[in-house]
């Protein structure tokens, strides 16, 4: 009887989001990230646009992992293979992106299916 009190807590936890709040969930990840980062797809979810909000000056390598945690879960659950094929700048060989005052926009296409 215990134990059925107890999963039934757990279920009813789970079932209102407190999981995701208390950090069990799987934004646990993202939130841990160092930079907050947003994504769009196109209509058919390969092709990503990826949006991280950091401060003016800050590099690529600072916010690398926070647009790659977007788009790897993205393709991981979408189309079961993690791999997103970067734009690249010809320049630099780095990731190419868009700067505005507070936003690095990355994109990227989705390599599974």
């Amino acid at each position: 009887m215990k134990h059925l009190v107890s999963l039934a807590i757990i279920l009813l936890l789970s079932a209102c989001g407190i999981s995701e709040r208390l950090g069990f969930g799987t934004d646990r990840a993202a939130r841990s990230m160092p930079y907050r980062a947003a994504l769009a797809t196109s209509e058919d979810g390969q092709d990503l646009a990826v949006t991280v909000t950091a401060p003016a000056g800050t590099q690529v390598e600072q916010v690398r992992e926070s647009a790659r945690y977007q788009a790897t879960y993205h393709c991981l659950r979408s189309f079961g293979d993690s791999d997103a094929d970067w734009q690249l700048d010809p320049a630099t060989r780095d990731w190419a992106y868009v700067r505005t005052e507070e936003t690095m926009i990355f994109t990227a296409r989705c390599e599974g299916r």
